[in-house]
């Protein structure tokens, strides 16, 4: 596949794909969604247990993965599964996760496995958790805006850490309707900042700003950066 056509592809792809993982200059304007509400909460549970702990695992290496802590989803919220030893979270992210404004927010079939260094699940997998929970209760989108700004507002949120990041390399993921497991990637959080000062969206460089929080409301930037490979270790077609 020659470059041009190859480009081409990728944007498409990135202007289709999950938007927690998603390059801001990559977005299409369409924001309309065939996922407009949030379907029953069956379709966003998974009945075999084992096999969402081995999604979850497969975000990072199996160096990392094997001894880390493992969430599952329940009709209430995220539960531990497995207990780790060395500070990693990891989990399988739904949805409502993306950007409150994206498309996939509510489609049921998404699975994100990821797994969260240390500071990340300190600091930013408390706010996967309480989405999660808040969703779950029923809350609107609408609802669940406001509860996370009284939430920022009450500091009832750890404060970011300094070195958050997290993995998504899993083959098994399924981000969007039309990009399947897109490409493995790194997440970066930071607090809220000028995208520029990473050289975020500029031509050719290869940090992309993700829409997840991107300061509404939270007050955080995420950059991504995409890799060669998956955490099996197959290389990864990427540019």
């Amino acid at each position: 596949m020659n470059r041009i056509r190859l480009v081409a592809v990728i944007s498409l792809v990135f202007a289709l794909t999950f938007a927690f993982a998603i390059p801001r200059r990559m977005r299409g304007q369409d924001n309309k969604s065939p996922y407009p509400k949030m379907a029953p909460i069956e379709q966003y549970l998974m009945a075999d247990r084992n096999a969402e702990i081995a999604m979850a695992r497969s975000a990072a290496p199996e160096t990392i993965s094997r001894d880390a802590t493992v969430l599952v989803l329940t009709r209430t919220g995220y539960v531990a599964a497995v207990e780790g030893k060395n500070g990693f979270v990891c989990s399988v992210d739904r949805g409502w996760m993306a950007g409150f404004n994206d498309p996939p927010f509510w489609n049921p079939k998404i699975r994100g496995p990821l797994c969260f260094n240390p500071p990340a699940a300190r600091s930013v997998l408390p706010i996967h958790l309480k989405r999660t929970e808040w969703i779950l209760s029923g809350l609107s989108k609408e609802q669940v805006i406001e509860k996370t700004k009284q939430a920022l507002a009450n500091k009832e949120f750890p404060a970011l850490e300094p070195g958050a990041m997290s993995y998504m390399m899993s083959r098994q993921a399924f981000l969007d309707d039309h990009a399947g497991h897109w490409i493995p990637h790194l997440m970066f959080y930071v607090p809220k900042t000028d995208p520029a000062t990473w050289g975020s969206d500029s031509p050719d460089a290869p940090v992309y700003l993700n829409s997840q929080f991107n300061g509404a409301p939270e007050p955080i930037t995420v950059f991504l950066v995409p890799i060669g490979k998956w955490s099996d270790g197959l290389l990864a077609q990427v540019w």
